[in-house]
């Protein structure tokens, strides 16, 4: 099979279900595992926004003059606190207006210990399964992207807002009650989070006291003692015996593969 990768779509089931676009096909990664799996990059690569042919790729499939005209490409996506929209400085107002002001969850997560987080309410569960999250719970619903921005840089104050994706793919990781932890941090923020509610007013951020944890198991049968992580521009190959999958990583028993990485690369499949 061949075609050009995209990050894999998940579902949350027991374990969850996984599938690895591939252009206009879609392969069931987890009938997979247990089997012999080839990935060999062609060296072609097609920007993910304007599809044009590249020979390089920014931010997870961009080509270069996407990447420094698009909104969706700027440093506020991941510190949302710094807000373009907010300080009139957004490149694309419209799409800011779109993609920011609708409902955003913030939460907590353990994927490589505790951890806060934000993401659009219609990503829920899709981002935490993307971090490689074993446990997840939300703890607020805003009604913007920035809001929920103040709100993590707040928490993060007390608990890490990164991944350590090493770990998490080790899954070397303990159970963490989620809602106690969310107890204590409101606890020590209180007086800051209630400096963003009265900003913006107690209709605007609601309080999810009433969410539980929610536990996520992955299709795995062997995880890494040791990471070594496979990397397309450097060697097209890739080959070995599939042993699971978490987060947007690929688990061989000879490396890693962060498929999420390499979005736009045409690849031929050998199953």
């Amino acid at each position: 099979m061949q075609g050009l990768l995209n990050k894999m779509q998940a579902r949350l089931e027991s374990p969850v279900q996984y599938e690895l676009p591939l252009s206009d096909q879609h392969i069931a990664i987890n009938n997979l595992i247990g089997k012999s799996f080839k990935l060999c990059f062609t060296g072609n690569i097609q920007c993910v926004h304007c599809s044009r042919s590249i020979k390089k790729s920014f931010n997870q499939g961009y080509c270069y003059a996407c990447f420094i005209s698009l909104a969706q490409c700027d440093m506020c996506i991941m510190k949302p606190e710094t807000c373009h929209y907010e300080a009139g400085t957004c490149r694309e107002p419209s799409w800011g207006k779109d993609f920011c002001f609708k409902p955003h969850i913030v939460y907590l997560a353990n994927s490589s210990g505790i951890k806060v987080g934000i993401t659009r309410q219609t990503q829920i569960p899709t981002r935490w399964i993307d971090q490689g999250a074993v446990q997840a719970l939300p703890i607020f619903k805003v009604q913007s992207r920035y809001m929920a921005g103040l709100i993590e840089i707040t928490l993060a104050k007390h608990v890490s807002d990164k991944t350590n994706w090493q770990q998490m793919l080790k899954n070397q990781v303990e159970s963490i009650d989620l809602v106690n932890t969310r107890d204590e941090l409101l606890s020590k923020c209180n007086r800051e989070l209630t400096e963003v509610i009265q900003r913006f007013g107690q209709q605007t951020i609601e309080f999810l006291i009433d969410e539980s944890s929610v536990d996520i198991l992955f299709p795995v049968d062997t995880y890494p003692v040791k990471i070594k992580s496979f990397n397309l521009d450097k060697n097209p190959e890739v080959s070995g015996i599939l042993q699971g999958v978490k987060g947007q990583y690929l688990l061989l028993d000879t490396g890693v593969i962060n498929i999420r990485k390499f979005s736009g690369y045409e690849v031929e499949i050998t199953l």
